[in-house]
Protein backbone atom coordinates (compact mmCIF):
# COMPACT_ATOMS: atom_id res chain seq x y z
CA UNK A 1 0.00 0.00 0.00
CA UNK A 2 1.10 3.58 -0.61
CA UNK A 3 3.12 5.22 2.80
CA UNK A 4 2.22 8.63 3.42
CA UNK A 5 3.86 10.79 5.77
CA UNK A 6 2.55 13.67 7.41
CA UNK A 7 5.65 15.47 8.84
CA UNK A 8 4.10 17.82 11.32
CA UNK A 9 0.48 17.85 13.33
CA UNK A 10 -1.94 19.56 10.98
CA UNK A 11 -5.90 20.49 12.16
CA UNK A 12 -8.03 17.56 12.55
CA UNK A 13 -10.10 18.06 9.54
CA UNK A 14 -6.98 17.74 7.27
CA UNK A 15 -5.78 14.37 9.01
CA UNK A 16 -9.61 13.12 8.73
CA UNK A 17 -9.07 14.03 4.76
CA UNK A 18 -5.61 12.60 4.73
CA UNK A 19 -6.78 9.31 6.63
CA UNK A 20 -9.66 8.98 4.05
CA UNK A 21 -7.20 8.29 1.39
CA UNK A 22 -6.55 5.08 -0.10
CA UNK A 23 -2.68 4.78 1.42
CA UNK A 24 -1.54 4.06 4.55
CA UNK A 25 -0.68 7.51 6.53
CA UNK A 26 1.64 7.97 9.13
CA UNK A 27 1.59 11.52 11.25
CA UNK A 28 5.11 12.47 13.38
CA UNK A 29 4.19 14.28 16.30
CA UNK A 30 6.96 16.38 16.65
CA UNK A 31 5.93 20.12 15.97
CA UNK A 32 10.05 20.78 14.79
CA UNK A 33 11.79 20.64 11.31
CA UNK A 34 12.82 16.81 10.13
CA UNK A 35 16.07 16.22 11.26
CA UNK A 36 18.84 14.82 8.89
CA UNK A 37 18.02 11.21 9.12
CA UNK A 38 14.33 11.86 9.11
CA UNK A 39 14.78 13.74 5.79
CA UNK A 40 16.22 10.77 3.84
CA UNK A 41 14.06 8.33 5.57
CA UNK A 42 11.25 10.33 4.47
CA UNK A 43 12.58 9.67 0.90
CA UNK A 44 13.30 5.88 1.34
CA UNK A 45 10.33 4.61 3.13
CA UNK A 46 7.36 6.63 2.04
CA UNK A 47 5.95 7.19 -1.34
CA UNK A 48 4.34 10.27 -0.43
CA UNK A 49 5.58 13.08 1.92
CA UNK A 50 3.63 16.20 3.13
CA UNK A 51 6.74 18.57 4.42
CA UNK A 52 6.26 22.39 5.59
CA UNK A 53 8.79 25.34 6.52
CA UNK A 54 12.09 23.62 7.77
CA UNK A 55 12.41 20.19 6.47
CA UNK A 56 15.13 20.95 4.58
CA UNK A 57 15.07 19.13 1.47
CA UNK A 58 18.46 19.88 -0.37
CA UNK A 59 19.96 18.49 -3.48
CA UNK A 60 22.20 16.61 -1.08
CA UNK A 61 19.60 15.05 0.70
CA UNK A 62 18.56 13.71 -2.85
CA UNK A 63 21.89 12.97 -3.48
CA UNK A 64 22.06 10.97 -0.71
CA UNK A 65 19.24 8.23 -1.20
CA UNK A 66 19.48 7.38 -4.45
CA UNK A 67 16.57 5.24 -6.30
CA UNK A 68 14.56 7.40 -3.80
CA UNK A 69 11.26 5.66 -3.11
CA UNK A 70 9.22 8.57 -2.66
CA UNK A 71 7.80 9.88 -5.80
CA UNK A 72 5.63 12.91 -4.50
CA UNK A 73 6.33 16.06 -2.36
CA UNK A 74 3.14 17.66 -1.34
CA UNK A 75 4.20 20.90 0.49
CA UNK A 76 2.06 22.09 2.94
CA UNK A 77 2.71 26.27 2.38
CA UNK A 78 3.05 28.58 -0.50
CA UNK A 79 6.69 28.65 0.04
CA UNK A 80 9.20 26.04 -0.77
CA UNK A 81 12.54 27.27 -0.95
CA UNK A 82 13.21 24.57 1.74
CA UNK A 83 13.03 22.59 -1.31
CA UNK A 84 15.49 22.11 -4.06
CA UNK A 85 13.01 21.73 -6.69
CA UNK A 86 15.34 21.12 -9.41
CA UNK A 87 17.15 18.38 -7.56
CA UNK A 88 13.60 16.83 -6.49
CA UNK A 89 12.41 16.58 -10.00
CA UNK A 90 15.97 15.16 -11.55
CA UNK A 91 15.18 12.21 -8.71
CA UNK A 92 12.08 12.08 -10.17
CA UNK A 93 9.68 13.32 -7.73
CA UNK A 94 6.90 15.54 -8.25
CA UNK A 95 6.69 18.74 -6.20
CA UNK A 96 3.22 20.85 -4.93
CA UNK A 97 2.58 23.30 -2.74
CA UNK A 98 -0.54 25.51 -1.38
CA UNK A 99 -1.29 29.13 -3.14
CA UNK A 100 -4.23 31.26 -2.61
CA UNK A 101 -5.02 29.53 0.65
CA UNK A 102 -2.46 31.72 2.53
CA UNK A 103 -3.23 35.02 0.68
CA UNK A 104 -5.63 37.02 2.51
CA UNK A 105 -4.45 36.02 5.88
CA UNK A 106 -0.57 36.98 5.16
CA UNK A 107 -1.54 40.55 3.46
CA UNK A 108 -3.54 41.00 7.24
CA UNK A 109 -0.59 40.25 8.93
CA UNK A 110 1.63 42.47 6.81
CA UNK A 111 -1.02 45.30 7.67
CA UNK A 112 -0.97 44.95 11.12
CA UNK A 113 2.33 45.15 11.09
CA UNK A 114 2.66 48.31 9.33
CA UNK A 115 0.00 49.73 11.50
CA UNK A 116 2.19 48.62 14.98
CA UNK A 117 5.36 49.65 13.88
CA UNK A 118 4.03 53.16 12.78
CA UNK A 119 1.94 53.37 15.54
CA UNK A 120 4.52 52.02 18.02
CA UNK A 121 1.69 49.76 19.55
CA UNK A 122 3.99 47.00 20.67
CA UNK A 123 6.42 49.70 22.81
CA UNK A 124 3.17 50.52 24.04
CA UNK A 125 1.84 47.54 25.01
CA UNK A 126 4.73 46.60 27.25
CA UNK A 127 4.49 49.96 28.85
CA UNK A 128 1.37 48.89 29.95
CA UNK A 129 2.05 45.92 30.90
CA UNK A 130 5.07 46.81 33.01
CA UNK A 131 3.14 48.92 35.19
CA UNK A 132 4.73 52.34 33.32
CA UNK A 133 2.31 54.13 31.89
CA UNK A 134 1.63 58.06 33.09
CA UNK A 135 -1.27 58.50 31.68
CA UNK A 136 -2.28 59.81 28.29
CA UNK A 137 -0.85 63.28 27.46
CA UNK A 138 -0.30 65.24 24.13
CA UNK A 139 3.19 64.11 23.08
CA UNK A 140 3.59 60.63 24.36
CA UNK A 141 4.85 57.96 22.21
CA UNK A 142 3.89 59.99 18.95
CA UNK A 143 4.40 57.64 16.02
CA UNK A 144 3.20 57.97 12.19
CA UNK A 145 0.32 58.47 10.91
CA UNK A 146 -0.46 55.54 8.22
CA UNK A 147 -3.39 56.97 6.09
CA UNK A 148 -2.52 58.54 2.84
CA UNK A 149 1.01 57.64 3.04
CA UNK A 150 2.69 56.16 0.75
CA UNK A 151 3.80 52.32 0.44
CA UNK A 152 6.28 50.56 -1.48
CA UNK A 153 5.70 46.62 -1.97
CA UNK A 154 8.55 44.33 -3.69
CA UNK A 155 6.72 42.04 -5.38
CA UNK A 156 3.86 42.19 -6.53
CA UNK A 157 2.66 38.54 -6.58
CA UNK A 158 -0.80 37.11 -5.00
CA UNK A 159 -0.04 38.03 -2.00
CA UNK A 160 1.42 41.75 -2.62
CA UNK A 161 -1.84 42.46 -4.48
CA UNK A 162 -3.31 41.61 -1.41
CA UNK A 163 -1.57 43.82 0.32
CA UNK A 164 -1.78 46.94 -1.78
CA UNK A 165 -5.25 46.48 -1.94
CA UNK A 166 -5.87 46.73 1.28
CA UNK A 167 -3.66 50.08 1.19
CA UNK A 168 -5.07 51.72 -1.52
CA UNK A 169 -8.82 50.96 -0.36
CA UNK A 170 -8.56 50.97 3.51
CA UNK A 171 -5.87 53.49 3.83
CA UNK A 172 -6.24 55.66 0.78
CA UNK A 173 -2.53 55.15 0.25
CA UNK A 174 -0.48 55.74 -2.66
CA UNK A 175 1.05 52.52 -4.22
CA UNK A 176 4.39 51.61 -5.63
CA UNK A 177 5.77 48.67 -6.42
CA UNK A 178 8.46 46.47 -8.27
CA UNK A 179 7.97 43.11 -9.90
CA UNK A 180 9.93 41.69 -12.57
CA UNK A 181 6.45 42.75 -15.39
CA UNK A 182 4.37 45.15 -15.35
CA UNK A 183 0.68 44.31 -13.25
CA UNK A 184 -2.80 44.72 -14.34
CA UNK A 185 -4.34 45.82 -11.06
CA UNK A 186 -8.12 47.27 -10.17
CA UNK A 187 -6.11 50.39 -8.03
CA UNK A 188 -3.32 52.58 -9.08
CA UNK A 189 -0.31 51.07 -8.73
CA UNK A 190 3.07 52.70 -10.06
CA UNK A 191 5.56 50.39 -11.17
CA UNK A 192 9.46 52.00 -9.92
CA UNK A 193 12.29 51.26 -12.25
CA UNK A 194 14.19 49.71 -9.55
CA UNK A 195 14.20 48.72 -6.17
CA UNK A 196 16.60 51.40 -4.87
CA UNK A 197 14.04 53.95 -6.26
CA UNK A 198 11.33 52.21 -4.57
CA UNK A 199 12.97 52.78 -1.52
CA UNK A 200 14.13 56.02 -1.11
CA UNK A 201 10.09 57.32 -2.39
CA UNK A 202 7.92 55.50 0.46
CA UNK A 203 7.33 55.39 3.83
CA UNK A 204 6.51 52.18 4.62
CA UNK A 205 8.46 49.32 2.50
CA UNK A 206 6.96 45.60 2.46
CA UNK A 207 8.64 42.80 0.91
CA UNK A 208 6.16 40.19 -0.49
CA UNK A 209 8.65 37.80 -2.90
CA UNK A 210 9.48 34.25 -2.37
CA UNK A 211 12.81 33.09 -0.52
CA UNK A 212 15.67 31.60 -2.51
CA UNK A 213 18.65 32.36 -3.50
CA UNK A 214 17.74 34.83 -6.08
CA UNK A 215 16.09 37.05 -3.01
CA UNK A 216 18.95 35.89 -0.05
CA UNK A 217 19.82 39.70 1.50
CA UNK A 218 17.77 41.51 -1.38
CA UNK A 219 17.36 43.89 1.54
CA UNK A 220 20.61 45.01 3.06
CA UNK A 221 22.39 48.46 3.37
CA UNK A 222 22.18 50.08 0.52
CA UNK A 223 18.33 49.73 0.63
CA UNK A 224 18.02 50.95 4.10
CA UNK A 225 20.63 54.23 3.13
CA UNK A 226 18.15 54.33 0.59
CA UNK A 227 14.77 54.85 2.79
CA UNK A 228 13.54 57.88 4.63
CA UNK A 229 14.53 58.15 8.06
CA UNK A 230 10.91 57.85 8.98
CA UNK A 231 10.19 54.97 7.10
CA UNK A 232 9.00 50.97 8.43
CA UNK A 233 10.00 48.31 6.86
CA UNK A 234 7.91 45.31 7.08
CA UNK A 235 8.65 41.82 6.31
CA UNK A 236 6.07 38.59 5.61
CA UNK A 237 8.31 37.24 3.10
CA UNK A 238 11.21 34.79 4.61
CA UNK A 239 13.72 35.60 6.79
CA UNK A 240 16.64 35.55 4.85
CA UNK A 241 15.47 38.16 2.41
CA UNK A 242 16.42 41.18 4.72
CA UNK A 243 19.81 40.90 6.31
CA UNK A 244 18.80 41.26 9.60
CA UNK A 245 22.95 42.67 10.50
CA UNK A 246 22.27 45.71 8.06
CA UNK A 247 18.46 46.17 9.52
CA UNK A 248 20.22 46.07 13.07
CA UNK A 249 22.69 48.69 12.27
CA UNK A 250 19.99 50.86 10.20
CA UNK A 251 17.48 51.00 12.97
CA UNK A 252 20.34 51.79 15.55
CA UNK A 253 21.92 54.65 13.50
CA UNK A 254 18.33 56.46 12.93
CA UNK A 255 18.29 55.55 9.08
CA UNK A 256 14.87 54.23 9.44
CA UNK A 257 12.40 55.39 12.03
CA UNK A 258 11.21 50.90 12.36
CA UNK A 259 10.17 47.66 10.94
CA UNK A 260 8.11 44.97 11.52
CA UNK A 261 9.27 41.49 11.27
CA UNK A 262 7.10 37.92 11.05
CA UNK A 263 9.82 36.49 9.77
CA UNK A 264 13.36 35.76 10.31
CA UNK A 265 16.63 34.83 8.76
CA UNK A 266 17.89 32.33 11.35
CA UNK A 267 14.59 31.29 12.63
CA UNK A 268 13.73 30.65 15.50
CA UNK A 269 16.55 32.57 16.80
CA UNK A 270 15.88 36.41 16.55
CA UNK A 271 18.89 38.69 16.36
CA UNK A 272 19.70 40.23 20.08
CA UNK A 273 20.21 43.06 18.47
CA UNK A 274 16.68 43.38 17.52
CA UNK A 275 15.14 41.74 20.38
CA UNK A 276 16.46 44.68 22.39
CA UNK A 277 14.87 47.62 20.44
CA UNK A 278 11.94 49.34 21.20
CA UNK A 279 11.48 50.08 17.38
CA UNK A 280 11.18 46.60 15.96
CA UNK A 281 7.56 44.53 16.38
CA UNK A 282 8.38 41.07 16.01
CA UNK A 283 6.02 38.51 15.84
CA UNK A 284 6.18 34.29 15.84
CA UNK A 285 5.60 33.64 12.39
CA UNK A 286 1.81 34.32 12.42
CA UNK A 287 1.47 35.26 8.94
CA UNK A 288 -1.21 31.90 8.13
CA UNK A 289 -1.89 31.66 12.30
CA UNK A 290 -5.54 31.06 12.09
CA UNK A 291 -7.01 27.62 11.64
CA UNK A 292 -9.69 28.26 8.70
CA UNK A 293 -6.46 28.96 7.04
CA UNK A 294 -4.09 26.27 8.07
CA UNK A 295 -6.94 23.69 7.53
CA UNK A 296 -7.82 24.87 3.86
CA UNK A 297 -3.99 25.18 3.30
CA UNK A 298 -3.70 21.25 4.69
CA UNK A 299 -6.90 20.48 2.24
CA UNK A 300 -5.66 22.06 -0.42
CA UNK A 301 -2.26 19.34 0.05
CA UNK A 302 -4.21 16.23 0.66
CA UNK A 303 -6.14 18.13 -2.74
CA UNK A 304 -2.34 17.31 -4.54
CA UNK A 305 -1.97 13.74 -3.02
CA UNK A 306 -5.40 12.30 -4.23
CA UNK A 307 -4.75 13.78 -7.38
CA UNK A 308 -1.50 11.93 -7.47
CA UNK A 309 -2.98 8.75 -6.51
CA UNK A 310 -5.83 8.74 -8.81
CA UNK A 311 -2.89 10.04 -11.80
CA UNK A 312 -4.85 12.61 -12.32
CA UNK A 313 -3.45 16.18 -13.08
CA UNK A 314 -1.27 17.54 -10.00
CA UNK A 315 -3.62 20.94 -9.05
CA UNK A 316 -0.39 22.80 -8.29
CA UNK A 317 2.86 21.74 -8.84
CA UNK A 318 5.91 23.65 -8.81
Amino acid sequence: MTRVWITRPLPGPVLDAARALDAEVVVREETGPLADAELRRALRDFDIVLPTLGDMFSAQVFADVGGARCRLLANFGVGYNHIDVAAAHAAGIAVTNTPGAVTDATADIALMLMLMSARRAGEGERMVRAGQWPGWHPTQMLGLHMSGKRVGIVGLGRIGQAIAHRCHYGFGMEVHYTSRSEKNVPFPAVRAPDLMALAEGVDFLVIAVPGGAETHHLIGEDVFNAMAPHGHLVNISRGDVVDEAALASALTEGKIAGAGLDVYEFEPQVSEALLGMEQVTLLPHLGTAALEVRTDMGRMAVANIAAFLNGETLPNPV
